[in-house]
Formats: C-alpha cells, structure tokens, sequence
C-alpha cells in the first residue's frame, strides 16, 4: 500500500500561503555564478584561458521594508503579535505534531519555485531520525508533487561527506535542488584555520574539489535553509555560526515546539490541532492498585541538607481514622515511622538511623532493618513486574478491542511500547543469539491469554495462537558491537537516539517499514522501542501508547503521545478522520489526572500558551465587512482597544488573566463591548470563550482580609444571639456491651466484603481547549491482584487501636462473626472493613444512650474570639458582600451556602446571622468535633425574636448523608438541647426549608 496525501486541506494551504507570503512583490529570477571546475588546478598555469561552469543561485530583490509589511499582514491574517522590525530572515512556522509539517514544508518548496524561481533548499535536522524520515518523506510524495506541479525536474539527496560530486550538482543544476543534512555534518571547527583537519569535511579543501571547501559551493547558491526541530538543532552558538556559513537567503523554522520565536508566521498549537480534530483525540488510561497495603511502604522522595539540619521526605502508607492512604511525611535522624504512619504494626522497627545527603548516593537507613533506600526507590511497594504486567495486560486489551472495531474499515491498529532497557525485551548470549526479555516473555502470556477468548478468534486469520503471538511483537533497538579487554566482541545496548552508525540501521528499517507496517500483509502489531525515541518517527496506525519505565526519568508527555497523534489510514492509504476512530489510548504510568495535569504544564512551557488569558491582539484578525467585499481586519489598534475596555470592565486582570465576571457574562449570552464593535460581537464572545471555558483558577489579587462590622458585632441583638449558643457542654453515654457484640457480628455476618487485592482501569478522554486540559472519565474496570506476598497482621491489636474496645469484646466479636477465614484472603482490608463496621454500630449506640450537659456558666467561647481571628476570601469566588453579618463580607464553603448568605441579607426577618468559625467553636462529640453552619436571629411580627443554630446539607434525608455526619448532627441537637433555653436546632438544605422551620412561629418573608 502507499500513504496518499490530500492536496486540499486548508491548515496546510494557510501555513503555506504564510511563507510564500513574505515575498510577495519579487520577480522570478535567478542569479548565475561561476563554479571551480574539478579537472581545474590553480597551481598549474599553462598558458590556457580559465573556465568556469555557471551555477544557478537564488536571488532576493525585494527591500526589507517591504518584506516587513508582507510580513506584518501574514501576522494579522493569522492572528498572531505583529513584528516590530526585520531584525533577521529567520521565519518560524508552528505545526503540532502530526499535522503533516514535513509535507506543508515540502510543499512550499514546490511553491517557492513555482512563485518565484527560487530552486535552492536546505533541510537541516538534529538527528539521524528525522534525516532518516524526511527522506522518506520525499520518496513517498515524489509521484505526489509531481502531478501537483506538472513533473517539475526536482532532485533531493541526503549530504554524504563521501559524495562530494552531489554538492557541485546542487549548485550548477537549474533545477529544483533539495538537499537534507545534520547539523552534525557541518557545525564542527569550520571557522578556526588551526583545527582544519578536525572540521567537518564540508568545511576543508578538498583534493576532489580541486582545492575548494564544498561549503563554499553552497554559500553562492544564497539557498533557503529550512530547520526541521530548531529547538535542537541551533540550541548552541555553534550550530548558529553553522546555519550562517551556509549563507541562507532566509531561514525557515518548523517545529512544535519552538524555543526561540523568531517573527511567527502561523501558529497550528496543539490546542487548534485537536479543536480543528487534525490529530487523534488523546484518551489516558491508568492503572491503580487499591487495598494493598499489607507491606511497610516506603519511597524515598527527597533529602535536604539545611541550615536547621538534614532531613528527608518520604512516602509512606499513613492511617488516618479507618482508612489508610499514601502520603508524603519530613522525617529527620530518630524518626520513627511507627508514629508517623499512625500506629501501623508494619512499620515497627523502621527508626531513621541515616540520611545520607551526597549528589548522586542519596539514602536512607533503618536501626534495626536491613533495608536501605536510595533515592527515587520504594521498598514494600507492589512488585513492579507485576504492575507492568498488568499495563502490558491492558494494552493488549485496548488493542485487540480496536482492532476488533476497525479492521472492517480496513485500518490496521498497531500498538507502540516504551522501554528503558533494551535487555527487557531482548538480550543476547555469549554466542550472540538474540533471547526474549522479561517483557517479551510477559506479552506472549498476555497475548495468549487474551487472544483465546472467542470474540478475537478471527482476528488469528486462520494462525494457531503460537504462531500469531511471535509473529504480532517485534522491537526496534540497536546493538552496538564492542570488543572487551581481552579482545572478545561483547554487545551494548546503544542509546537509542538515532546518532551512532548501529541507531542509523535500526531507523533506517523504521522508516522502509513505515507503509509496510499499516498493511494487514504485515503481521507486525505490537513494537517495542526505547524510551529516547524522539522525534523523526511516528505512525498514522498507532492507536495505544504504553510506557514501560523503571528508572524515575520518564518519556515526556508531549514527546510520548506525539508518536502516535496523525490521523489513521485504511489499507487504500487514505486518512480517515473523525475522533470516533481517531483516539489514541496512552496507557500511563501514574493516575490520568497526573498526566494531564503534567501535559498542560509541558504545553504551557514549550508553546508558550497562556491557559485562560486574552492577549492584547487576539481580536486583531477578527472580519470587518467592507464596502467592496474584500477581507478587512480589525488590526492590532482595535484588538488592543478591545483588551483595555475588558481590563477597564474587570473582565480581565492586569495580566490578561479571565475573571468570574466575564465567565459569569459569556454564560448569560451578553457581554459588554464598546458600541463601535457590536457587529463583530459574535466573533469577539466566540473567541472569549475559547479562552475562558471551564477555567477554575483563583486569582491572588483578589484576595481579601475580612472586616468586622462593629455595629452588627457590637449591637445587642448579636450579644443575645451569642448569649444564647456560646456555652460548652460535656456528655456521657450509656449502653448495654452484650448488644453492641451482637448488633457488630450480625452487621459483619451480613455486609463484609472482603475480596484479594484488585487493580482499577481507569481511562479518560483529554478534552484540550483554550481553558486547559480536561481528563474526563469515560470508563473504570477492576480486576483481581493476585500477588500475596506478605505477612498477617496482629488483627485484635489494631482492631483494639481503631475501636477503644476492650480484648475480649474483639474477640467474642470476630468468633461469632463467622467470617474470620476470609481475613486471609487480604488482610488490610478486612480489618478495615470490620473496623468501619464495628465503628458505625458504635455510632448508632451513642446516638441513642447519648446524654449532653451544660459545664457551667464560666466555660464558655468568648464573642471577642471573632474580632481576633484573621479571615481571607476571594473576591468574585467565594464571597458575598454582607450588612447583616458581623463581616464586611460572609465567606462561603459551597453553592448551597452562598445561598444562604443571600437570602438572609434580602429576608426582612432576619435581622443579624454569623458563619460558624471552625477554627475555635466546637462541639464535642464522642466522634470528633462538631461545627454547625449559621447562628441566626430573626424577629416575626417587628415582636418575638427566635435564635437558630442552622445545619446546612446538600439532603436532609438521613441515609443521603455519611454515617459520621448524621450522628455528630444529632449529638449537635443535644447539645443545644442541654442549654435549656430558647435556642432551635434546624438542618435545612435551601433557604425555603429553613422558612419551614420558622413558619411554624410566624409569618416569615
């Protein structure tokens, strides 16, 4: 099969047409030079007339000042901050990847001839990849490009230091001249006479070129020099110098991910990319083992050698009340993780003995354990074969799942797999012999196992599962063959990045297998290539990502998932388009919220894109419509108009950064705008909201200091208020042991479930616009972890830990039960469960036997604690601006608060009302402190005042809320019921309920 190319897709004539911009106005012309020819040697003179053959050179006629204005309305037409001045010939394009960069660049050579004679072109790239792929790239658009362009004579070549005579052809020829280089070749010593003979040969005189430096045939043709990924190949004042000695006539700049943006032209960022639906949707999956905690956990996240002494921060396995969650915790020399992880049996005997702080050998040590821990590793952790078994697992899944959906539209799926070490998927013996890896070894299971259940049966194509399995996988790696002291040939693993002489056969078999590899002739499914693998290699087909580290450097997001964006092919070599078949499964290392979290930041950093902020000429391309119906803009003056009056609205922030407000307008469908863009109104919201959708940022300048509102806070309606509800109270609880064994073995009989440890599969669609990057769950599955390598638990001592019970009520506990056997099958969880369980039978006991009493009259909360306590907010998120409260403003946890703080401001009943602090006005329960929401006073009839203590929850149906929450609700009842006065309790849900409540007492509004 061939790859076809679509002549028409309009992104790619935009950036194009942005190029072949900049010289609109030059005549096609071309300039003629003389060529030493080769038989010529200048130190021979035999009388004879020298000849020169002519070269053919490009030719720039145009003055700078009118390639700026090309240049500036390229800039306006696109959307982008127009340049001040030419400062330099460098243009940079910005494509994301799998846009087809390669093609759009390609094309504009066509184009540039085409316009303007110019016949002259360089490609210079970073590496032996993406060398390896644009020539392949220009082999696979040869009968492409020249039924576009009516088989205009073109030649390209890849520099060869030893085919020299390739460099002459370039120069002379009158044709369209392609040549693509690494920078490599030409960047060493070419401007130090002293260190000729270590230069790159391009730069020393050379006996074939009868004395000449072949550079210097290329500086006279003046040629175009395009950089494919500038951000690595002129990083260096080096390769700077080396780009200039070829002498360009310009130098265009491609890439995704630009470092220095000279003059942009057009800009196709990833966020465009995915919502014009040119590259696959990204969908992230990751796998996450739950309710295995049944080891000592401990990873070594950092140390610190500071001036108050060496530290070091770990993570451990922390029980907090019932449960147990992996946290990170500061340890010192003497810490004991005993205390730290709360009492977790697991962790006795791990006291911090040593830190060592040394760069490079960072550790630390146990008194009375073996283990050592350096940094970036874990002990007690899942074993991590075991983890990536299951990532390898769920690829094969994704895959075969794929492929089961798309193989009738005749598109091959392939999957793509990350590795850090060669020898993990394959090694070699003393004799040479190639053996399979652990992760080899790991996806034939897999595959197997897969593969055998009957709805993939004919995805086999008639192969026995045993032949399918080494037929599907394959990896491309090179081996670098080495000789040892002895003189015996060994084998190395390379770098895998595409520079050295074995790195070029293995990418060199990439690219040949590009088209292969999309055809069902081939029974290649699954590769497996090293984690270096940068760009220069991709494929349309590569439908699931999955990165298989072991060390702590990871694969970076955008470099990841950009081996697999462009769009997929069918067996004819057309794309087909559409998210419905373009998604692109990433199969991560870590949770999806991490990895699109990590993703915006990496995009943010490297495109420079400001999430959530207008700038000043993000309207300047917006359409005017004109009298003669040609396309007018409304320039960077007005696109800047339009920024100061939002900034001067409070739409925007200094910085440019989106506000509630204008979020709050672009909601509602009406924003307000300077009269003289009305007409342009629609084009002005659309752009916002691209640019504020689901942002939730808080802005700092808008944080607020509360103020109090001394004539609330100091009125007498307040002090009676406070009167009433600022008294402390102590309680007991009584109930019958023998009943609470019974109730807590029948709960444990009926409702434990106690499985083995299992893993969640959890995957997400990664919506990518102007607001940031959302992962969006779509799908979770669960399946059993089967690993039990660990020891049982002393269950009565935790039990006895969690509940405050006594032994022998556990034990009488656990024997009636019945369910004892299944502690074994994982232990965690088990006493987990039982400890929830027994836990909320003990909540329902002291609800009930549950009796409060007021201490006395001296111990009491202070009303002068408010005017002490320093209160924050944010203005516009989560503050209402109050007469009525003892604040300047009342500041809310929730909607349904907010709600609250309204209504009592508009109620004429209620006269004054206060927040709760949590920080001090507590209520003790036997399950933890207790703060209700609202005090508040209201008057019925201008007579009888009532005072409230309001409750507010989301439901007001007891089984909606948490077991916790209920009860320390009712134990916040007796409380105030023991004050013995006037004050009512009520839980309300909205605004209405509460007038339920003081109906009842009136007639409120």
């Amino acid at each position: 099969m061939k790859i076809k190319f679509d002549p028409d897709l309009d992104f790619q004539h935009e950036a194009i047409s942005s190029i072949t911009g900049i010289f609109e106005g030059q005549e096609t012309c071309q300039t003629n030079f003389s060529v030493v020819p080769l038989n010529y040697d200048p130190k021979m003179n035999l009388g004879l007339e020298k000849h020169y053959d002519l070269g053919i050179g490009n030719r720039l006629k145009l003055l700078d000042e009118d390639i700026l204005k090309n240049v500036r309305d390229i800039q306006l037409r696109n959307g982008l901050a127009p340049s001040e001045a030419l400062d330099s010939m460098n243009f940079t394009v910005e494509m994301e990847t799998g846009t087809g960069k390669t093609y759009v660049y390609l094309r504009t050579i066509f184009e540039l001839n085409r316009l303007y004679g110019f016949t002259k072109f360089i490609i210079v790239v970073p590496s032996v990849a993406i060398k390896e792929g644009v020539y392949k790239s220009l082999q696979m658009t040869k009968e492409h490009f020249r039924g576009l362009y009516e088989n205009v004579s073109y030649d390209y070549f890849v520099y060869d230091s030893q085919k020299l005579g390739q460099v002459r052809n370039f120069a002379t020829s009158d044709s369209i001249q392609i040549m693509v280089i690494n920078i490599d070749a030409f960047r060493r010593s070419f401007t130090d006479p002293e260190k000729e003979d270590k230069a790159n040969i391009i730069h020393r005189p050379h006996d074939r070129m009868n004395g000449s430096k072949p550079i210097d045939f290329i500086k006279d043709t003046n040629p175009i020099v395009i950089i494919d990924e500038p951000q690595t190949v002129d990083t260096t004042k080096k390769s700077k110098e080396a780009i200039a000695s070829l002498n360009p006539l310009c130098t265009l700049r491609y890439s995704a991910t630009h470092v220095d943006k000279y003059h942009m032209l057009y800009k196709l960022d990833s966020v465009d990319a995915y919502e014009r639906k040119l590259v696959k949707q990204i969908e992230v999956a990751g796998i996450e083992v739950k309710d295995e905690h049944n080891k000592a956990y401990i990873k070594l996240l950092k140390v610190d050698n500071k001036k108050n002494g060496i530290t070091a921060q770990i993570e451990l396995d922390i029980k907090s009340g019932s449960n147990v969650n992996r946290k990170p915790a500061t340890v010192r020399s003497g810490t004991d993780l005993l205390d730290v992880s709360g009492g977790r049996s697991l962790y006795d005997g791990y006291i911090i003995e040593d830190i060592y702080c040394e760069k490079g050998n960072e550790y630390i040590s146990f008194t009375s354990k073996p283990e050592i821990v350096q940094l970036g590793q874990t002990i007690g952790d899942v074993n991590p074969d075991e983890y990536k078994r299951l990532q390898i697992r769920k690829t094969i899944e994704e895959h075969l799942e794929k492929e089961l959906r798309l193989r009738s539209m005749g598109i091959k799926v392939l999957s793509l797999f990350f590795i850090d070490r060669v020898a993990n998927y394959r090694w070699y013996d003393e004799s040479g012999n190639p053996q399979k890896g652990k992760f080899a070894k790991i996806f034939e299971e897999e595959y197997l196992r897969a593969i055998g259940k009957p709805k993939f049966k004919h995805l086999l194509e008639g192969m026995e599962p045993e032949t399918a399995v080494s037929a599907v996988h394959n990896g491309y790696f090179a081996i670098d063959k080495k000789k040892d002291s002895t003189g015996a040939e060994i084998l190395k693993e390379s770098s895998g990045e595409g520079k050295t002489q074995a790195d070029e056969s293995a990418y060199q078999l990439i690219m040949r297998d590009k088209e292969k590899l999309l055809s069902f002739s081939s029974k290649l499914k699954f590769i497996f290539s090293h984690s270096a693998l940068k760009e220069g290699w991709d494929n349309p087909n590569v439908f699931q990502i999955c990165t298989l580290n072991e060390t702590s450097s990871v694969i970076k997001k955008r470099q990841e998932i950009g081996r697999g964006l462009r769009i997929a092919v069918n067996q004819d070599g057309e794309r087909v388009h559409g998210f419905e078949v373009n998604t692109l499964t990433v199969m991560a290392n870590e949770s999806y919220e991490s990895f699109a979290e990590q993703l915006q930041k990496e995009i943010e950093e490297e495109e420079g894109i400001k999430f959530g902020v207008v700038e000043k000429h993000l309207f300047a391309n917006i359409t005017v419509s004109t009298d003669d119906y040609t396309t007018s803009y409304l320039g960077t003056e007005a696109s800047a108009h339009i920024y100061d009056y939002l900034k001067a609205k409070g739409y925007i922030d200094t910085r440019g950064k989106v506000q509630d407000f204008l979020k709050s307008d672009l909601k509602s469908g009406k924003i307000d705008l300077p009269a003289e863009f009305s007409e342009q109104e629609g084009q002005i919201m659309s752009l916002l909201k691209k640019v504020a959708s689901k942002l939730n940022i808080k802005n700092k300048d808008n944080r607020e200091t509360l103020k109090l509102n001394k004539a609330v806070f100091l009125g007498e309606d307040f002090k009676q208020l406070w009167e009433r509800i600022k008294y402390r109270t102590t309680f007991r609880v009584d109930f019958d042991p023998e009943e609470l064994i019974h109730k807590c073995a029948e709960e444990i009989r009926n409702s434990l479930v106690v499985g083995r440890a299992r893993f969640t599969y959890r995957k997400a669609v990664a919506e990518i616009n102007r607001g940031g990057i959302h992962a969006e769950e779509v799908m979770e599955r669960e399946g059993v972890f089967e690993s039990q390598d660990y020891e049982l638990p002393d269950i009565i001592t935790y039990l006895q830990n969690e509940t405050n019970l006594t032994r022998r009520t556990l034990v009488e506990i656990l024997k009636t039960c019945g369910r004892l056997e299944e502690f074994k099958n994982n232990p965690q969880k088990f006493v987990e469960q039982v400890s929830s369980i027994i836990k909320h039978q003990m909540r329902l006991f002291i609800v009930d036997g549950i009796k409060y009493e007021k201490i006395g009259d001296e111990y009491y909360y202070a009303q002068q604690l408010f005017a002490d306590e320093e209160v924050k907010g944010y203005l516009g998120e989560n503050l209402i601006e109050s007469q009525k409260s003892i604040y300047n403003y009342v500041r809310f946890d929730s909607d349904i608060e907010a709600g609250f703080a309204s209504r009592f401001e508009l109620s004429d009943d209620v006269k004054v009302y206060a927040k709760l602090p949590t920080k001090w006005f507590k209520i003790d329960t036997p399950l933890g402190s207790y703060t209700p929401d609202w005090a508040v006073l209201v008057e019925i009839d201008g007579q009888e005042k009532l005072y409230f203590v309001v409750e507010t929850k989301g439901s007001l149906f007891t089984d909606a809320l948490r077991p916790t929450e209920q009860a320390k609700i009712e134990c916040g009842r007796a409380h105030f019921k023991a004050m013995g006065n006037d004050v009512e309790f009520a839980l309300a849900n909205n605004y209405e309920a509460f007038s339920t409540e003081l109906s009842k007492h009136g007639n409120p509004q």
